[in-house]
Formats: structure tokens, C-alpha cells, sequence
């Protein structure tokens, strides 16, 4: 599904990751597991085009993809979920994701029904709901332009416990149908439950890779790049 191959980014002349490859099959969630600064949301918005890699490729269903502007990779059907969400706070929760939408199995209804939370505030604006409601609807509003492959950027931070239990049902909800999911997250416990595998980055370099079993198994490793 999706292919990164060895990529280099920079911010201006900061160069911040070193050569990152990872893979996603279709129908997998893979997790990128590291500290804070440690590179996750640049891979996350390298793949999406909002931070081109300078150097290597990227490739989506076999079709190189690098530096491509992130309206066409969605058109492609990539969707992407920012660490800060970004939902249009003047907006209601139904314009945010009447705005988004393109054509697909992937309505509003369909929308409401996995996130039916959003059902019963759909006229509230969007910058009056709380942290977890609002990360339910960047999840939709992805959602609703009707993506193979998703992005998303640390779902489960600053969120309470019990939301977090419920969105990452809705997540698993959606590898059941079908959308690969490349997950980026601090909190290691939710990841390793969602992920089929996962990714270990470190000041910008993929330090560890392998399934959730030998991660669970490999202290070392968590002590030195996950502090756990």
C-alpha cells in the first residue's frame, strides 16, 4: 500500500530525519513509537507532502508519490490527521465534514454511525467541543473524503482514558473494512494494541522495527528509546 524509502527532510537547513524506510500492507495499522521531537509527525508529513523529502521515495499503491501536493495525494486517497487536529472551530460539526467530502462509500451517515457521538452535536461548532470530540471529528472529517490509506498523528493524546478506549475501537473498526492505517503515537500501551507491528524512531532514524510481541519482549529497547 504504501512504500518509504529511505527519505532525508529538512526544515530550511535543519535536517531532521535520516533515511527513513517503513512499509504498510493493505488492511494493516503499523505503529511509529518515539519520544516527543523524536520524528513522528515529520514522517507523518513527509508522506503527505506537506514536508518533502529531499532525498528518497515514497511510493503509494506502486505509483511514486514523492513531494507530490497534499490535495492530490488525497484525491489519490490519502487521508491525514494532524497531531493539533485542525477542525474549523468557527464551523458546525456537520459543515466541517460537509466541506470535506468526496464521492465514495464514505457518507455522512456512514460517518455518524461509527462516530455517533458527533450524531448528537452535529450543529455545534466545532470549537466548543472537547478535546476527544474534536478528535473524533478529524478522524471523520478524514474519513469523509473517502481514503484507502490513513494518516494519523498522535490520537490519543491529551484525551481522557475512557476516549481513548472508544476511538481506538472506531479505529479498529476501520482495518476491519478494509483502510490501512499508518499510526504515529507517544502512548506505547494504545499503539500496541491497534498495530499489527511497529516502527522505533529516534532523533530522526528508525531504531527498531518488529511485531507487537517482540517489542512487548524487548525491555531493553523500550528503556533506551521509549523510556518505559
Amino acid at each position: 500500500m504504501i512504500e518509504v524509502d529511505k527519505i532525508h527532510t529538512y526544515y530550511d537547513l535543519s535536517h531532521i530525519l535520516f533515511g527513513i524506510s517503513l512499509t504498510v500492507s493493505k488492511g494493516e495499522i503499523v505503529c511509529i513509537l518515539g519520544r516527543n521531537g523524536a520524528g513522528k509527525s515529520t514522517t507523518m508529513k513527509s508522506i503527505m507532502g506537506l514536508v518533502p523529502p529531499r532525498a528518497g521515495t515514497i511510493q503509494f499503491k506502486g505509483e511514486t508519490i514523492t513531494g507530490q501536493k497534499p490535495y492530490l495525494l488525497a484525491r489519490k486517497g490519502i487521508g491525514y490527521v494532524p497531531d493539533d487536529r485542525r477542525v474549523f472551530a468557527d464551523l458546525t460539526v456537520d459543515d466541517n465534514l460537509e466541506i470535506s467530502k468526496r464521492r465514495g462509500p464514505w457518507d455522512k451517515d456512514r460517518v455518524y454511525e461509527l462516530f455517533h457521538v458527533l450524531q448528537g452535536i452535529k450543529s455545534r461548532r466545532a470549537g466548543y467541543l472537547s478535546g476527544g470530540e474534536q478528535q473524533m471529528l478529524a478522524i471523520a472529517r478524514a474519513l469523509i473524503t473517502n481514503p484507502e490509506f490513513l494518516l494519523l498523528d498522535e490520537p490519543s493524546e491529551g484525551i481522557a482514558p475512557l476516549i481513548v478506549k472508544e476511538i481506538e475501537n472506531q479505529i479498529l473498526q476501520l482495518r476491519e473494512v478494509g483502510i490501512s492505517i499508518l499510526l504515529a503515537e507517544q502512548n506505547i500501551r494504545s499503539a500496541l494494541h491497534l498495530s499489527n507491528r511497529g516502527y522505533i524512531i529516534d532523533n530522526g532514524m528508525i531504531r527498531y522495527q518488529g511485531t507487537n510481541d517482540e517489542l512487548r519482549e524487548n525491555e531493553d529497547i523500550r528503556k533506551k528509546y521509549l523510556l518505559i
